[in-house]
């Protein structure tokens, strides 16, 4: 389950033009970068109650329902 959300936000941060990797234990941590930044930004995805949230560095936090959102604030933190 973690690595399809994480799948489904690669394929969002992607087409925002930003790029990303897998990382981590088993891969469970999605690294995105922007393009014209070497800055990155790690995210998780992880059981929230009935459902599961991403969380990402600098305290970001949103529902896996939200995937379109999270890659556009992404998409805004590393502009």
């Amino acid at each position: 389950m973690r690595r399809r959300h994480l799948a489904a936000l690669a394929y969002e941060v992607e087409a925002r033009g930003l790029s990303w990797r897998l990382a981590g234990p088993g891969e469970s941590v999605l690294g995105v970068r922007g393009p014209r930044t070497p800055r990155q930004v790690m995210v998780v995805a992880t059981p929230d109650g009935d459902g599961w949230s991403y969380l990402w560095t600098g305290g970001g936090i949103a529902d896996v329902t939200g995937v379109a959102q999270v890659a556009d604030e992404l998409a805004r933190l590393l502009d």
